[in-house]
């Protein structure tokens, strides 16, 4: 039986259960040894009145009606008193037949005197049988002597089974009185020979024989049964031995065994039967005396065993009692205890580590002597375990202090190192504004945009970063920002912007707090479908009003995720999780879920209608506002290309390998881009738009001049997404130099133009105006 598992309380009540299981058998197993004598003393009173008496009344009669059946036999004439004794004899055996058969009697007997009354009953039953071979002299004097015999040795027998007293001296007191009984039965069987012997004048053939050995046993017995009796019983037998009947038969019966068995009895009827009655009357009445006070010293034996008993079993109870309350005591105390040093590891582990450590995230100062109080449970084992736990606990709290300065030290490197390089990156964006207003070179101009889109997506890493360590970026909007222009943002900031494609756009605007985060959360996820799609599709980004607010969709058509890492996916965007530096593959993942935290956007992954995931941003309704108001032209007077709220997917036009196609559209968020014109809407060259002459509009520009959407950094190729895509590589048709060199001039024409606007009209930055507010960190850098 394994018991290494088993709880502490089960096994501290096997070890009580055992001992006291035992004690409290040898108990009863005693108390059972003491009271069994106790009841057989008490038995013996109804032995002796139910079976005694009445047994010691049978043997009487069939003594007589034995003497009387002889004479008969010896004669030739039936005797009158025979039948008058038989009758008694009948009444004394149905009295004693039906005590044998009560209850009480089988009740108080044991097997040993079960089976004697079994066999008297018997013996008893062919008393008639015999009386009818006498009736008819079909036996003689000797058989009729041995069939009554017989019955009173049976008698006799039973006697002696209910001498089996606990009590050493009453036994042996019994015993003796039983013994005196069976030499009085001995002279009664001589005294039947000697009647038969005095009618028919002689012995038959073998009576004397049978007499002088009658007479030999019956002084045997007697003189055993004395020696047996206690000192007052044998001194009160000597005195009825002294009486003149006792001395006159015990000459008859020398004489008579002197005798020849021929010839005559030598002594006279009438002197025999006179001394013979009163010798058995007076043998008769002592041992009657003798039973009855057998039974009255039993039952004070019995008090006395039963007092003794009761006083053994009440101390006996006591000592199981007292056991089993002091083992209960000590066990439930046991358990007690070890269940208080459990309840203290749980709540530990449980409540209070986890709390600890969640006050030092928090920058909350600690005291580990406070948060780890001393266990006290006492001197013993027990007692060692608490104390062994309270340092246990202390090394944990202060495991986890240390722990918490650790990763608050890291995360200040990374905010650090992230404000440096925002500094080193706005410093960089700002040369590059320079460097744009002075190149006229087409091809120059195309690297020098190549290296700005490089910049914006060196500023999105670092903003990772800066978030990362549980700060916010410095950029911010004061004013809404309309969504579709937030999304041309984030495209922006994607490497492969070229594979991205507008949907429809439902009319929308964004707060100007969330723009900063929802735009790079978008980027983010913009950057996960094209880097995780194959480079031959594309990506389409789509947004529209739901009950709960705005959903801006971003679907890509690769291989999609299994559902179990899709559930993985989703649980930890829906929660703002600890970074954990060992997730290096799943960084995206933090910085969506932390910027979707802090203003209660949810993002939600999902299979897509086709092929691949659709993930699925939920602005919630208090980030939605009114889309707005168009920026207006200066110099026209009329609001810019009104088309814009609607994007339609470029044409895969040829391309010159001398410029730079890929270069990205500058819109700003809550700026109107610089769209073609109609004409070149409809059919625009290889997507790269004109750029026309405005004034500067709210939003438009940033410190350095340069339009806001360049400002935004873009994410990491093969940031986590939902599958594994390879970037898209566009086909090229070339053009004439002079082409590429015409519609180059005319971009940067228009971008000039843009920022000598908004350089020297500062008041025109009104509603959607970007700001970013350098740190320390990015001053020092």
């Amino acid at each position: 039986m394994n018991t290494r598992d088993w709880p502490i309380r089960s096994k501290l009540t096997a070890l009580v259960v055992v001992p006291v299981t035992a004690l409290l058998a040898l108990w009863i197993f005693a108390t059972t040894l003491t009271f069994g004598p106790a009841l057989d003393l008490l038995a013996a009173r109804t032995l002796l009145y139910d079976l005694g008496r009445p047994g010691e009344t049978v043997v009487a009669e069939l003594q007589r009606e034995r003497r009387l059946s002889v004479i008969q036999l010896s004669g030739t004439a039936e005797l009158p008193g025979l039948a008058e004794q038989r009758q008694r004899t009948d009444r004394a055996v149905a009295e004693l037949l039906r005590r044998i058969a009560g209850d009480d009697l089988r009740d108080a007997a044991g097997d040993l005197l079960d089976t004697r009354l079994d066999q008297l009953v018997v013996a008893l039953d062919a008393l008639p049988a015999g009386r009818g071979f006498i009736d008819r002299r079909q036996v003689d004097r000797a058989g009729a002597v041995g069939l009554y015999s017989g019955m009173i040795t049976s008698a006799f027998q039973a006697f002696a089974a209910m001498a089996a007293l606990p009590d050493p001296e009453l036994n042996r007191q019994a015993l003796a009185v039983t013994a005196l009984g069976r030499s009085r039965e001995l002279l009664g069987q001589a005294d039947a020979l000697l009647a038969g012997a005095f009618v028919s004048g002689r012995f038959a053939e073998g009576e004397h024989g049978q007499f002088v050995q009658a007479v030999a046993n019956h002084r045997y017995l007697v003189e055993s049964a004395v020696a047996d009796l206690p000192p007052a019983e044998r001194a009160a037998y000597q005195r009825l031995t002294e009486q003149e009947a006792f001395g006159r038969l015990r000459t008859l019966l020398d004489t008579a065994v002197a005798a020849s068995g021929r010839s005559r009895p030598t002594v006279a009827p009438e002197t025999w039967v006179a001394s013979y009655d009163r010798v058995q009357q007076a043998m008769r009445e002592y041992e009657l005396n003798q039973a009855d006070g057998l039974a009255d010293r039993s039952v004070p034996t019995a008090v006395r065993i039963l007092v003794r008993l009761a006083a053994a079993g009440l101390l006996g109870l006591v000592a199981v009692v007292v056991a089993v309350v002091v083992a209960l005591r000590v066990g439930r105390s046991l358990a007690h205890r070890l269940t208080e040093v459990r309840t203290a590891a749980l709540e530990t582990a449980d409540r209070r580590l986890p709390d600890v450590v969640a006050r030092l995230r928090r920058g909350e100062q600690v005291d580990v002597a406070r948060e780890a109080p001393p266990l006290e449970y006492g001197a013993d084992e027990i007692g060692q375990v608490g104390r062994a736990f309270t340092e246990v606990q202390r090394t944990a709290v202060q495991a986890a202090v240390d722990e918490v300065t650790l990763r608050r030290g890291l995360n200040e490197v990374f905010l650090n190192i992230a404000r440096r390089s925002q500094g080193l990156v706005h410093r960089q964006l700002a040369l590059l504004d320079r460097m744009e207003r002075r190149t006229e070179d087409p091809d120059e101009l195309a690297e020098l945009f190549r290296v700005d889109h490089l910049a914006t997506r060196l500023r999105r890493h670092a903003e990772g970063l800066v978030i990362l360590a549980g700060s916010a970026p410095g950029r911010g909007w004061r004013q809404p920002v309309a969504v579709v222009d937030l999304i041309r943002g984030a495209i922006s900031e994607v490497e492969s912007y070229d594979r991205v494609d507008i949907a429809t756009v439902a009319p929308a605007g964004t707060s100007g707090r969330a723009v900063g985060d929802v735009m790079h959360l978008l980027a983010e996820l913009i950057e996960n479908a094209t880097a995780f799609s194959p480079p031959d599709t594309r990506v389409e980004v789509s947004g529209h009003h739901v009950a709960n607010g705005y959903a801006v969709e971003v679907s890509d058509r690769g291989l999609g995720m299994s559902p179990a890492a899709l559930e993985d996916a989703n649980r930890r965007l829906a929660r703002s999780p600890e970074f954990d530096p060992t997730e290096t593959a799943r960084l995206g993942l933090f910085v969506v879920a932390r910027l979707a935290a802090r203003h209660g956007v949810r993002v939600r992954l999902r299979p897509s209608d086709t092929s691949g995931l659709t993930a699925v941003v939920l602005i919630p309704p208090d980030l939605v506002t009114e889309e707005p108001a168009l920026p207006v032209d200066q110099d026209a007077g009329t609001a810019v290309n009104p088309v814009r709220r609607k994007t339609v997917p470029r044409p895969r036009a040829a391309r010159p390998p001398v410029t730079a196609p890929s270069a990205p559209v500058a819109v700003a968020p809550g700026a109107a881009p610089a769209l073609p014109a109609p004409a070149e809407v409809l059919g625009e060259i290889d997507g790269l738009p004109r750029r026309v002459r405005r004034a500067a509009s709210p939003g438009v520009t940033a410190p350095g001049g340069r339009p806001a959407a360049d400002r935004t950094p873009a994410p990491a190729s093969g940031v986590d997404g939902p599958t594994v895509r390879q970037p898209a590589v566009g086909t090229a048709t070339p053009r004439s130099p002079d082409e590429a060199r015409r519609f180059m001039a005319a971009l940067q024409a228009g971008t000039a133009r843009g920022r000598l606007a908004a350089g020297g009209a500062p008041s025109a930055a009104g509603p959607g105006t970007q700001t970013e507010t350098p740190t320390t960190t990015e001053r020092d850098a």
